[in-house]
This record gives C-alpha cells, structure tokens and sequence, in this order.
C-alpha cells in the first residue's frame, strides 16, 4: 500500500530523510538545519509503501533550534500537511 504525502513549509531547505512508524502512526522525517533560508513556501510530495494503513500520518520536521511534529489529513488518498 502506497502512502503519498504532501506538505508545504514555510521556508526553503527542507530535506526528506525518511519514514518511521511510532506505534500506528507512520511519521514522515525532514530536516532542515542550514542557517539562512529563504522565505517561501515550498512543497514537497513523498510516498512510502507500507504494509498497513496508519492510524494517522505525522510530519517531524528537526530545525537547528530543536524541531515541531504536526500531523496530516487524508483528502482524495493523499496525506495533505502545512508547516505551522
């Protein structure tokens, strides 16, 4: 089963590092760690193929200054995330 996500962040920079899953939860992993980004917003569509739906789907995102976790809503079979 094909989980696809896609998430838009507030500045440029973000990697994708990969996926985890945190009990039922699949958690999707970004990074971004530089020091000057630009402020726009970027979106980037993942997928992960996995074994069993997830409870829900969450996006971690590590930053220099420590990170945030929001979490995704299924519209139409894609996961759909912002950056808060």
């Amino acid at each position: 089963m094909k989980i696809v996500l896609e998430v838009t962040f507030k500045m440029g920079g973000v990697s994708y590092r990969g996926y985890r899953w945190e009990e039922d939860a699949l958690v999707f992993e970004f990074e971004r760690l530089g020091d000057a980004f630009i402020q726009v917003l970027s979106t980037r569509k993942v997928d992960a193929e996995v074994e069993k739906p997830p409870a829900k789907v969450l996006v971690e995102l590590k930053t220099k200054e420590g990170g945030k976790v929001f979490e995704a809503f299924e519209r139409e079979g894609i996961y759909i995330a912002s950056e808060p």
